[in-house]
């Protein structure tokens, strides 16, 4: 078989999808785990949705998740251009175009609106669709000549028989054969001169030697008018991978107003990049080996498309929190507090030592933003209830919380050295010359400089980076308010 080489081929309008950047992904690492060429086709033909900036996204979100492309407008590999709209100028599209109609297989159609109006709909999957009954198909040739001549304005349709079936091979669903009376004559050149997406696409795969063409599986229905245009021709069609369906947590479609249904909308609420493309590779397709941690080279190694599953596949924000918790978990602790300050400042107003709270965070957050709620307590002991000072397994009550924090107050006015271990010294011999356990003690002043349940460290972690100052200042504000409420 010769070499593989697929193609991510995104039009320009907007933030990447999430179902887009799976696309991409897995095109890539067909290509990748055969050794194979990963292109960038930019497909900007429809131009009212074109959106300005739309194609640096397309190039910052490729590079951020790592799939490198070896061929593109940026890098020409010789089959450029690589941007649709510059390869129309080339005439490549009206030239294949023409080809179809000397062959019969395309025609002209000067149909003015009006009369496309007045034609009957079909429902075809649900959808009202409007199909040409193939008026200016019976058009003579002097005719045809005699209205370009004139200037009017026509689109090139493609010529589908209305006898017979249509049958193309997909590798996840097999052979599927259509009735070709429920396709269309589709429009291959536009009135404006550009052509469509689906007749520019086969164009282009063919041309730029594209073996593996990977797409949702919306795309099904359109794939039988793609065989015809590549019968008509006489080429080989591509091998056709259709992916399931992305669906949220109510399985239903992943819309814009979801949250995550972009890339950058999903690094926007604190995920990393890496937890994201992991995570995105395993809707609609799993490894041989039970295991869901992946980086993106063992998923080269490990890819194999037959795996793809055709059931739709549910984004489960809760697995892409625990996921990106693991990779928050294992990762460097320099890159973590580079990504984590940001939040930390956002939420730490105070002089403290940012880097101790990140280490205490580090393994307890799943996305960045999780940081707020287990630090702000830093700033200020929020509001809580005297009965916090009650744990069963520590045996504590408020009142011998009050007793221990009055015992400690003047030691710990007293120490000088607030590292976490003098501290932790300090509470050590505490704890033993009263005969009680640890946590008779901890708790109490854990509790005391947190006002909260749960805290990313222990009482002396809290007391080192709050300092003696603050740290004594809590632990006094602690014995008021036991006093007060008992």
């Amino acid at each position: 078989m010769s070499k593989i080489r697929t193609r991510y081929a995104p039009s320009p309008t907007g933030k990447m999808h999430v179902g887009n950047l799976r696309s991409a992904l897995y095109e890539f690492l067909i290509a990748k785990h055969e050794g194979g060429d990963f292109m960038l086709r930019i497909e900007d033909t429809d131009q009212e949705r074109f959106v300005e900036g739309a194609t640096d996204i397309i190039y910052r979100t490729l590079d951020k998740a790592g799939l490198k492309h070896d061929e593109g407008p940026d890098k020409d590999g010789g089959f450029g251009p690589y941007v649709q709209s510059e390869r129309m100028q080339t005439g490549i599209y009206m030239k294949y175009a023409l080809e179809l109609v000397e062959k019969g297989e395309a025609y002209y159609c000067f149909c003015d609106r009006e009369r496309l109006e007045s034609l009957k709909t079909e429902i075809v999957e649900g959808k009202e669709i409007m199909m040409y009954d193939k008026h200016c198909l019976s058009l003579s040739e002097e005719e045809v000549k005699a209205n370009l001549a004139a200037g009017k304005p026509f689109v090139i349709r493609q010529n589908i028989p209305k006898e017979g079936t249509t049958t193309f091979h997909d590798e996840l669903y097999g052979d599927i054969t259509v009735e070709n009376a429920e396709l269309d004559d589709m429009i291959l050149i536009k009135s404006d001169g550009y052509p469509t997406y689906n007749f520019a696409n086969v164009v282009d795969d063919h041309t730029m030697n594209i073996t593996h063409v990977v797409r949702g599986n919306e795309y099904l229905s359109s794939s039988p008018k793609y065989q015809r245009l590549y019968d008509a021709f006489g080429w080989e069609s591509p091998v056709y991978i259709h992916l399931p369906l992305i669906t949220d947590e109510n399985h239903k479609k992943l819309s814009k107003r979801s949250g995550h249904a972009s890339f950058e909308d999903l690094l926007e609420q604190g995920f990393v990049t890496e937890a994201v493309v992991n995570f995105i590779a395993l809707l609609g397709w799993s490894p041989e080996e039970n295991r869901e941690i992946f980086s993106l080279e063992e998923l080269i190694q490990e890819f194999d498309y037959h795996r793809i599953s055709k059931s739709p596949a549910v984004f489960d924000m809760v697995k892409l929190k625990w996921m990106n918790g693991e990779y928050l978990k294992a990762m460097d602790f320099d890159r973590f507090y580079e990504l984590a300050e940001p939040y930390l400042k956002e939420a730490v107003k105070k002089e403290y030592d940012l880097k101790k709270i990140a280490a205490m965070v580090k393994t307890r957050i799943e996305i960045f933003p999780d940081i707020a709620e287990h630090v702000d307590f830093f700033e200020a002991v929020p509001e809580y209830d005297v009965s916090m000072y009650a744990h069963k397994k520590m045996k504590t009550t408020p009142e011998s919380s009050l007793e221990v924090l009055r015992e400690l107050l003047p030691i710990f006015e007293a120490q000088e050295d607030y590292s976490n271990d003098a501290l932790y010294e300090t509470l050590c011999n505490y704890v033993k010359d009263k005969g009680c356990k640890n946590g008779y003690a901890m708790w109490p002043v854990r509790t005391a400089v947190s006002g909260k349940q749960m805290t990313p460290g222990g009482a002396t972690e809290l007391m080192e980076v709050l300092g003696r100052e603050e740290s004594v200042a809590r632990l006094k504000a602690a014995i008021v308010k036991l006093e007060k409420e008992l």
